[in-house]
């Protein structure tokens, strides 16, 4: 992309993908026991949503070395229209805000080259390493919640939304055993991944604490693709809701 190219708005309504469903939080019945009033949208789900802001001005470049930090101020709810608009942008950086009805839900800050998180070490808990082929389940799931950016299939590459997602599965298959809610990332690419491609991750639990949302985790995740790296996850999740936000 030319560097001329500043960061545009997008707008999409969120959708929850039958996948979700394990996690309770993500249906009406789990969610309206948790104290809210339908089912959340995931969080992986609205970020692939915020990628497609960068990616559709920086393409490539972004996808291959740059950053993101988002947070997940408060829920989405399924079928919520939201906007993704752009703030403080500039040629090589800016924020993302996902907002419903001029309220932001989520806020990531994106930049054309990133930088490894500060507190990916390497050093904690070590956890189970997750490999898997890139197969058509991981590849439509963008498409499938909305974000039809045709880059990918022109270059027949991996949405980056596939690093969050396995993220997420070392959380949900290792750590958590009810409802739980991913509340932030920073994360940083280091390349992109051919479709089909044999993914390994490892993880390390760097961090464990309480707040009055509940039990957090903080994951230190590195993903690899056919051998070379692609990237880097600093991702934070309550892991065990308070009673005050499950009643």
């Amino acid at each position: 992309m030319s560097d001329a190219t500043e960061l545009a708005a997008w707008s999409t309504p969120a959708v929850n993908l039958p996948e979700h469903a394990n996690n309770a939080i993500h249906t009406n019945a789990g969610a309206r026991a948790a104290g809210f009033p339908s089912a959340l949208v995931a969080g992986v789900t609205v970020y692939a949503y915020i990628t497609h802001v960068p990616a559709a001005t920086w393409g490539l470049d972004w996808l291959r070395g740059g950053g993101a930090h988002v947070r997940f101020r408060s829920p989405v709810f399924n079928h919520d229209l939201v906007d993704y608009v752009p703030i403080d942008a500039g040629l090589r950086s800016g924020t993302v805000e996902a907002q419903v009805g001029g309220v932001t839900r989520a806020s990531c800050s994106v930049t054309r080259a990133g930088r490894s998180p500060d507190r990916c070490s390497g050093v904690g808990e070590q956890l189970l390493p997750i490999e898997l082929i890139a197969d058509e389940s991981w590849t439509t799931y963008a498409t499938r919640a909305g974000d039809d950016l045709p880059i990918y299939t022109e270059y027949q590459i991996l949405h980056p939304v596939t690093w969050m997602r396995i993220a997420n599965q070392f959380f949900h298959e290792q750590i958590v055993t009810g409802p739980w809610i991913h509340v932030r990332s920073h994360l940083k690419h280091h390349g992109v991944a051919r479709i089909g491609a044999a993914l390994e991750a490892n993880a390390v639990v760097v961090d464990r604490f309480d707040s009055r949302a509940g039990q957090r985790a903080i994951l230190d995740v590195r993903i690899s693709a056919d051998g070379q790296p692609v990237a880097t996850y600093e991702h934070e999740a309550i892991v065990q809701l308070a009673r005050s936000v499950e009643n």
